[in-house]
């Protein structure tokens, strides 16, 4: 087994690729049909921290602090935000394996943008999960600590993707993950720098992958994980779908002993990303908030009912899934599947887990 992540393809060779360089007309087209359909805003007052967006600038696809407040300011209360790695601003100098320090730079940036309260009431990405290569061992510290040393204070944790799938199209991340990395010596060696950190681990797995996951949950007690976009349910993918409600059995099956681990907490969004296969990016128009309720509720609940509404939060995992859903038509979604649970159930789902989970005093 590798003992580094190795990168799929060089930035350069992603920005020479004539697909990705018209994605421009593509973005223009998806805010057109977004555009389609409008709602009023549900419970306007309710106090949100979203847990889960990422900031980005790629060839064709900007994402930025102007995009993400102008999605932030549509109507709901978002109190505060949380920043995720996304290869982003990734240092082009140095060291590779500090490579990673740059977006944490960067976001940090943007979050003293944000406090200076120029930009509005909305604390962006007030918490900072950024990213390490803890496959390498112990090293990684070095690595950890600039990053700390980096985030003025908002650094709060690191996300390493690690999903693998038998199906080799589903395995299209940044990286080449090895099958069963999450068990490797030298990963666990790595691992075992967050929690003396006080340090989260942001979990991007497959769903037959949750059962490992729960593994090292186990033989990592102190450190917090947090399950991103529900445990990667594939389901609809092209390998899964003619035995999806066995594959949906699995899910539930395996959330049910993740939940056993007091260590581990839940991020439920992520299902608008068009790889998963629901199809909702696919309809000549958007879906409304029930239409999406109705559909990803069923899932959201199980995973309030087996981890409780103090270790799950809801996410936007903007701008992955803007490719289905508006950003306030997300957040009407999220508050229809939210609707059954009492007002200090509705207040963790919404942002006292978050602000436990990343450590958060927006006082």
């Amino acid at each position: 087994m590798p003992t580094q992540l190795l990168p799929r393809r060089t930035e350069q060779q992603i920005s020479h690729n004539p697909l990705e360089l018209t994605q421009s007309a593509h973005q223009l087209r998806r805010a057109q049909w977004r555009s389609l359909h409008r709602e009023e805003i549900l419970e306007p007052g309710l106090p949100i921290i979203d847990p889960h967006h990422h900031l980005w600038q790629r060839p064709g696809n900007r994402y930025l602090v102007d995009e993400y407040l102008a999605d932030v300011q549509s109507g709901h209360n978002i109190k505060a935000s949380v920043f995720v790695d996304c290869g982003a601003f990734y240092r082009k100098a140095g060291p590779v394996l500090m490579a990673p320090l740059g977006e944490v730079e960067f976001a940090n940036g943007v979050a003293a943008m944000a406090a200076s309260g120029s930009y509005g009431s909305t604390m962006v990405c007030a918490g900072i999960v950024g990213s390490a290569d803890i496959s390498i061992g112990a090293e990684v510290a070095k690595v950890l600590d600039a990053q700390i040393a980096a985030g003025g204070g908002r650094f709060r944790g690191i996300r390493v993707t690690t999903k693998w799938d038998d199906d080799e199209a589903l395995n299209t991340g940044r990286y080449i993950v090895a099958q069963g990395l999450m068990q490797d010596r030298q990963f666990r060696a790595g691992f075992a720098t967050l929690a003396p950190r006080k340090l989260s681990f942001d979990a991007m797995i497959y769903h037959p992958q949750i059962l490992q996951l729960a593994e090292l949950a186990r033989n990592f007690p102190d450190t917090t994980i947090v399950l991103n976009h529900i445990g990667g349910l594939i389901a609809w993918t092209r390998n899964y779908l003619a035995r999806k409600t066995e594959a949906i059995a699995q899910w539930q099956s395996s959330m049910t002993e993740l939940a056993k681990c007091p260590n581990v907490f839940v991020k439920l969004g992520g299902l608008g990303m068009s790889y998963l296969g629901l199809g909702f990016d696919q309809l000549a128009a958007p879906a409304s908030s029930d239409q999406l309720a109705q559909s990803w509720g069923p899932l959201f609940e199980h995973c309030i009912e087996k981890f409780g509404p103090q270790r799950c939060m809801f996410e936007s995992n903007f701008p992955p899934d803007r490719e289905s859903v508006d950003y306030s038509i997300i957040w009407n979604a999220f508050k229809r599947v939210a609707a059954r649970y009492s007002a200090d159930e509705k207040r963790a789902l919404f942002h006292d887990t978050a602000a436990k989970v990343y450590r958060l005093n927006l006082d």
